[in-house]
């Protein structure tokens, strides 16, 4: 079964279109116009869209110029009267699909129908997660090409063990693309352990990740795997990897290459199997420039790189992203919306989103727990979009912020000087040299 945009300013047209494929088991999405259907592409992606050549307005080859632009995979199937065939051979020519003369033959209807859905399914133009096989990306929702393309290459990829080096602005979908990849690979029924490398107490990363034994510091009152070892034949995680500390890239750089891990104060190192994905929102060939991050780990991490876009640059998805969330959230919070209202959806899609995905998320729940009607009205998404700057800050922002904030106060007492800064914060220098690169910090200009 397929879904199928059918666009036709004659309702008697449309309507005969519509039980015919319904008859074959298909869903039909109607539009009486151009915009109308353009409307409709809003909230829905179909298979296939079947368009008259000729309408008031928005004629059928300016409305598929417009969905080609958005949806460059999407095939379209023209209707031409006798008269209009030159018209649609010219269309063919710009990339329409192929076009049905009419009047026309049911059995020729499907035959073009079928052949464009044969090409729809082998391109890829459905939605996520409803055909078998397609379960693997289910949580990742978009209709953006550009996402497409890096879902069919992450598809790809997951079928090696070779280790992948995600990047993306924060809130882009780095952890959901790293699960995706699981999904889609052999070690699938094997454990993922997602790390959040810059949440860990530096004086804790080596514990949490290579385990330790009991006994081996103060707190150590029983054995602790660590987390390479819990993803044993699966996969790890290893998100804002740029946070790891210069000491740990070592031991873990090791922990790569010998594939065995030694917890602490074990005496001897244990063999592991683990598939490396790892992720950062800045660049790690800059860090690795400015002497933060070592360049032979990040070789060994970096044997496939992906960059998720951020959500301005796949604005075909934001529609299809917030009426998810409106979904999901209404059950969450017990009410009873069908969608947005006028101009609503606008906003949405003009807006910046320096935030991106998780920025998004967090307005439309606003809307959705502010929300008395059953549409969201616009003034809501207004509101909900002038109050981010106000946003309260995640625990793991809140600490750096406060570290860096902190730091600078120390540099300032002491006039740069590292020794006396450091014996203020009670840090040894190559730790509290550390901190400083880690927040960009240079002693020097701070100097009286």
């Amino acid at each position: 079964m397929a879904r199928i945009l059918i666009v036709d300013d004659d309702p008697a047209l449309l309507r005969l279109l519509s039980l015919r494929l319904h008859y074959e088991g298909h869903t039909t999405i109607e539009a009486d116009s151009g915009a109308a259907a353009l409307a409709k592409l809003d909230l829905e992606l179909p298979n296939i869209m079947i368009t008259d050549l000729r309408m008031p307005g928005m004629d059928g080859l300016q409305l598929f110029e417009a969905v080609h632009r958005r949806f460059p995979l999407l095939p379209v199937l023209m209707l031409t009267a006798n008269g209009t065939i030159p018209d649609a051979v010219n269309a063919m020519q710009r990339g329409v699909f192929g076009y049905i003369t009419k009047p026309f033959e049911g059995v020729d209807l499907m035959r073009d129908v079928n052949r464009a859905l044969e090409v729809s399914a082998t391109l890829g133009a459905d939605m996520p997660g409803e055909d078998a096989g397609e379960s693997w990306r289910e949580a990742i929702i978009t209709r953006s090409p550009r996402m497409e393309k890096l879902l069919s290459e992450a598809r790809l990829i997951s079928q090696s063990d070779a280790s992948v080096l995600i990047h993306g602005e924060s809130g882009t979908g780095k952890e959901l693309l790293a699960r995706a990849l699981h999904s889609s690979s052999a070690r699938a029924n094997e454990p993922l352990v997602a790390v959040n490398c810059g949440a860990i107490p530096e004086n804790l990363v080596e514990s949490e990740l290579f385990g330790h034994v009991k006994g081996a510091f103060t707190g150590a009152v029983r054995d602790s795997v660590g987390m390479f070892t819990s993803a044993h034949r699966g996969t790890i995680f290893l998100d804002e990897i740029a946070d790891l500390p210069i000491a740990m890239q070592v031991k873990l750089l090791r922990v790569l290459q010998e594939r065995e891990v030694r917890p602490v104060g074990a005496a001897k190192p244990h063999k592991v199997d683990v598939r490396v994905i790892s992720a950062s929102n800045r660049k790690l060939e800059d860090e690795v420039a400015a002497g933060r991050f070592r360049e032979d780990l990040f070789y060994r991490l970096n044997v496939v790189g992906l960059t998720l876009p951020p959500l301005a640059d796949r604005r075909e998805d934001i529609a299809l992203l917030a009426h998810h969330f409106m979904r999901t959230l209404s059950q969450r919070y017990a009410k009873t919306l069908t969608g947005f209202a006028p101009g609503a959806l606008e906003q949405l899609s003009t807006a910046a989103w320096p935030g991106n995905v998780r920025q998004l998320q967090n307005v439309v729940e606003k809307c959705v727990v502010l929300c008395t009607g059953s549409l969201i009205p616009a003034s809501l998404v207004q509101s909900a979009l002038s109050s981010q700057g106000a946003e309260m800050l995640t625990l793991d922002d809140a600490r750096k912020e406060f570290e860096r904030d902190y730091l600078t106060q120390l540099l300032k007492i002491t006039n740069g000087n590292v020794a006396q800064a450091a014996k203020l914060a009670r840090r040894n220098r190559t730790d509290f040299y550390a901190l400083l690169a880690r927040h960009q910090l240079e002693s020097a200009s701070f100097k009286a």
